[in-house]
């Protein structure tokens, strides 16, 4: 985002707070909060997250690395926990490998949303605030039926601890 124009993005979301056409439970604030560096981050739909996640998380200066998605799926080929799905997000979150204080984004797919609760119990035993922004997704099936959760990641390491890939 072009950071001279701020000021006038700024004046548009008070103008649009002014005249009440923002939801009620926005503000201005919640909207754009501003740093030192002048960078943004959006809170406009989910100012206070329900669970083990970020609204919008900083990437650290470092090398970014995105990861497949990952499911409870054993060295063997075999699925882990199957119709547990605390054991699978385990599973799943292990294989994940490295610190997990790198992710700064996950997109969690779920066969059924009444497992959102157990895979928070989960995540709060693996991240630690701040913790990575995140998107949910609920979908009709994952690529074994037998698996009840995949997620994929984005990672920034920093740069002394970035080792290339050898080929």
């Amino acid at each position: 985002m072009d950071v001279k124009r701020l000021p006038r993005i700024v004046a548009s979301l008070q103008m649009a707070a002014d005249c009440k056409k923002l939801p009620t439970f926005c503000t201005v604030e919640r909207h754009f909060k501003f740093t030192e560096e002048t960078a943004i981050v959006p809170q406009a739909f989910n100012p206070q997250p329900f669970g083990i996640f970020s609204s919008a998380a900083w990437q650290a200066e470092g090398r970014v690395l995105h990861l497949s998605g990952q499911v409870a799926q054993a060295a063997d080929g075999h699925a882990v926990g199957v119709g547990d799905i605390e054991v699978q997000t385990r599973q799943v979150l292990a294989s994940v490998g490295g610190r997990l204080d790198d992710i700064v984004r996950v997109t969690v797919f779920v066969a059924d949303m009444a497992h959102l609760d157990p895979i928070h119990r989960v995540r709060a035993e693996y991240f630690t605030p701040p913790y990575p922004a995140s998107t949910l997704v609920e979908v009709s099936r994952l690529v074994r039926a037998e698996y009840l959760i995949e997620i994929d990641a984005v990672a920034s390491i920093s740069y002394d601890r970035v080792q290339e890939p050898v080929p």
